[in-house]
Parts: structure tokens; sequence; C-alpha cells
């Protein structure tokens, strides 16, 4: 059963509206704009009901509170409102709600236009849903084809990925970068990762498939695939500016090798200098890489895996990362073993909310 917000200060017009929804919706009250965002948060409705002349908060500041919120800003509104004249309407709209209905409504109108605009944002949502798919699939096929050249890697695109999204949907939940961290990353990082290697498609095969140790001028070589995907990525999203994880992609490419205590690569950064997608990407690559063959070595136990994460806070990594990382170690076991078995990679819905 879809769900219903109604937002009105007048309980009168709360249990008239409710009482014509009753039977073909789950109902949720609001006297106010504050609880309004409260119960958005917590029940996350199908549709909100809007009243417009509300005091301290009207419906106009109530609205532009959720258009602003990643996590609400997709709930369709529909404002109610006693003012039936051609300014109000106009405002209505531009506020970014999707329709308005002139209060007291008549019972078979207001189902009808609600069910119009409940149908809609599922159309929407859904359409949205295949065109992130759609590109996903590209991108995993694009980083694929850029390592095919050792069957191994492309293990590597898909569970670094996964595990990108894991390890950052822990770090939201803990608040442990509350200042810089929240659920809209959690998309942005598991669409972002599976890129961060493109730049090798600028490095010779001769260098990337050999099986011997590299000499440090080979090396000096490998090293430019970061700031060669950097500028892959981030000349993509200049022409695409609205796909934000392009971005990401772009600061990841260039940054996952850079090092906490700033012996790492491309440019030395250290700390907190290092952006933070960078810190959590470099704990997914050492770690996927580790557990995955490679051309020069077999690929180690997720124990030894593990390990080398651990010993190296502090130095190669930030410790904080690592702290959560050391709480869900044993949960990533079942990425190691099994990853069919793992939450499916690009689960839309999982995370936004």
């Amino acid at each position: 059963m879809k769900s219903i917000l109604v937002v009105d200060d007048d309980p009168e017009s709360l249990e008239q509206i409710k009482s014509q929804l009753a039977d073909k919706y789950e109902v949720f009250l609001a006297k106010s704009g504050e609880l309004t965002l409260e119960i958005c948060r917590e029940k996350k409705p199908d549709l909100i009901l809007l009243d417009v002349g509300m005091p301290k908060m009207n419906g106009f500041l109530t609205i532009s509170q959720l258009k602003n919120d990643p996590v609400l800003k997709n709930i369709p509104v529909i404002f109610l409102t006693n003012n039936h004249d051609e300014a109000t309407e106009v405002k209505c709209l531009k506020s970014g709600a999707m329709d308005f209905i002139t209060k007291p409504a008549n019972t078979e109108i207001f189902h009808h236009r609600i069910n119009l605009q409940i149908e809609f944002s599922d159309y929407q949502q859904n359409l949205e849903n295949m065109i992130k798919e759609l590109q996903d699939n590209i991108v995993i096929s694009f980083a694929e084809l850029v390592e095919c050249k050792d069957p191994n890697i492309i293990d590597h695109v898909i569970h670094s990925g996964m595990m990108a999204q894991y390890l950052t949907k822990e770090l939201v939940d803990e608040g442990a970068f509350s200042d810089e961290l929240s659920h809209s990353d959690i998309d942005l990082m598991m669409r972002a990762v599976p890129l961060h290697d493109i730049g090798k498609i600028g490095i010779s095969d001769l260098l990337l498939l050999k099986r011997g140790p590299l000499t440090e001028s080979e090396y000096e070589e490998v090293k430019k695939h970061t700031t060669i995907g950097g500028r892959m990525l981030e000349q993509i999203y200049n022409s695409t500016p609205n796909e934000h994880y392009l971005l990401l992609a772009s600061v990841i490419a260039e940054g996952h090798h850079e090092r906490y205590d700033g012996l790492g690569y491309p440019r030395g950064l250290k700390g907190d200098k290092i952006p933070l997608c960078c810190r959590i990407m470099a704990v997914v690559n050492v770690y996927c890489g580790c557990v995955t063959d490679k051309i020069y070595r077999k690929k180690l136990s997720h124990e030894e895996s593990c390990q080398i994460i651990l010993d190296g806070s502090g130095t190669i990594f930030d410790p904080r990362v690592v702290d959560v990382f050391s709480r869900i170690q044993g949960k990533l076991i079942n990425l190691y073993k099994d990853p069919l078995n793992y939450p499916k990679y690009f689960e839309w819905s999982s995370y936004n909310e």
C-alpha cells in the first residue's frame, strides 16, 4: 500500500483528508513543517500533501528544505491551498511541487490527481534506475576492457566496487566522517570506484603484464596511470557535468595511490590533505588487490590481506578508515569467498535512504 503524508496546521482539515484517503493509502499526519521533515526521514512517504498557509514554517519553506535534502528531494509534493489565484498557483509550481489542489476537494478528483502523481513518480524512478543501470554496465565494460588482458583483474573491478559500497556505508552509519560523508556518497562511491585504474589504458602492456619485478624507470612509467586516468575522467565530466560520480571518479583515479604518511604518488599528499574518497579507496584497492590473483603472484588469504591493512594504519592508510575496516573484516570474507552471495552490485534502492 502506498503511503501519503498530509501536512496541515488545522486538525479538522487533517482528519477530513485522512478520511478521504484511508481506504486506499497508509496515511501519516503532520501539523507543522518541522514535523514534516522528521516524519519524512523516518517513514519515506510516497507522496506529500502540503498545506501552503501554516504559521512559522509555511509550505514554501517546508518544500524548500525537502528539495535541499538529498534523501527527501525526490518525494513528490502536491500543495493544498485555499487561495485559488494565479499568483499562488505559479508560486506553487515554481517551488518544485508537482501539482496543487484547492481545499476542500472532491474525493474523486482528489484520488485521481494523487494516483496520477504517484504513478508518474514510480515511472520516473524506474526510468532513472534503467538509465543508471545502462550507464554503469557501460562503465564496468569499459573498465574491464582496460583490464581484460589479465582475466584475474576483471574480478578486481567488480570486487572493488562492491567493497567500496560496503565500507562507505559502514563509515556513514558510524558517523566516522559526519562532516564530509553522507548516504548519497555511498551511491557515488560505488559508481565511481570501478574506473579507478582507467588510466592504465595509456600504459604499455609490456609493463602491465610483466611477470618479473619492474625496474625503477618502468615503475615510474606505470605510476603515470593515476594522472592519465584523473585527466581523462575530468575531461569526460566537463562534457557531462550532471554526472557527478565522474568528478569523484577522476579524483579517485588520480589519488588512490596516495599514502597517509605522504610517501605515495602522484602528488605526495599527506593525512587529511588526501581527499577522503581516496583514503577510502586506498584501503579498498589494497585489500581487493591482495585477494586477487596477479600475473606476478598468487592471491593472499583473507586473513593475510586484512593484516596488511591493519599493519598499514597511520602510514599507508587513514587510521579512522582502518578502524572501521577492522570491525567489518569478518563480513568481507563473503565477498572474498563467494561474490555471488554478496549484495548485488549497483542495487540502487539499498542505500538511498
